[in-house]
């Protein structure tokens, strides 16, 4: 297998348009490629500037998962570190967690920071929301979103074997003078619920609004979890 690492977004569209197969950090695939055969050509973004970029409000696609910091906002920063083991983290890439992978381990941050995708196509790059991303699994070349008043993760502890931990993501969001949003994210098993709802310092109002979403119906243990982290966002988000 030939593995290409074009330095530009045209020479990446060129690579693809030869048919070269997107390569993270092989991570998810290269069991999968041992198994079934290993394509001719692949291609990597991780030469690509736009692909590999660390800031406050955008993260590059072809970010390894250990690059990703303080930088951040608090909640992908905890998603990201929570990945696996240290090996795993140095390289695994942020495309490759949200498109590729079964878990979507910041999925759940990207949805509570309201993120925009920027897809990379043979003849065209343009920006979508994560339902497209992750429907038509594109070629994600960064992650962008507006700074939040405040966010937070909680990822449980999971049984060996058994199914994905429980991750809660929150975040606050405010524009201008207007009144704050808070946006919830949970992961239950394989399967990711979000709402949003208007927000103020009164947590009991807000947690009694987000029950009558989807999440009330969650099971007890992850409810309580949802709680939690609510609560903690809010109180942080009235220190603000």
């Amino acid at each position: 297998m030939h593995v290409r690492l074009p330095a530009s977004i045209s020479e990446a569209q060129q690579c693809l348009a030869e048919g070269a197969v997107p390569i993270g950090g092989a991570t998810l695939v290269w069991a999968a490629w041992q198994r079934d055969g290993f394509p001719e050509q692949a291609v990597s973004l991780r030469n690509v500037p736009e692909a590999g970029v660390v800031g406050p409000e955008e993260l590059g696609g072809a970010v390894l998962l250990h690059r990703v910091d303080a930088t951040v906002p608090e909640v992908l920063h905890r998603a990201a570190s929570g990945v696996g083991t240290g090996a795993v983290r140095r390289a695994a890439t942020v495309g490759g967690n949200i498109v590729g992978s079964t878990l979507r381990c910041l999925l759940p941050a990207a949805i509570v920071l309201d993120a925009r995708a920027t897809v990379l196509e043979p003849d065209s790059v343009y920006d979508t929301d994560l339902t497209e991303l992750l429907a038509k699994r594109h070629l994600l070349l960064a992650l962008r979103w507006r700074t939040p008043l405040v966010s937070g993760y909680r990822k449980l502890e999971g049984e060996a074997g058994g199914a994905p931990p429980l991750v809660v993501a929150a975040a606050v969001h405010v524009e201008g003078d207007g009144p704050g949003h808070l946006r919830v994210a949970v992961r239950d098993g394989y399967e990711v619920l979000s709402e949003s709802t208007p927000c103020d310092t009164d947590a009991e109002q807000v947690l009694h609004a987000l029950e009558r979403t989807d999440l009330g119906a969650l099971p007890a243990p992850a409810r309580a979890a949802v709680r939690e982290q609510v609560t903690d966002v809010l109180a942080r988000a009235g220190e603000s």
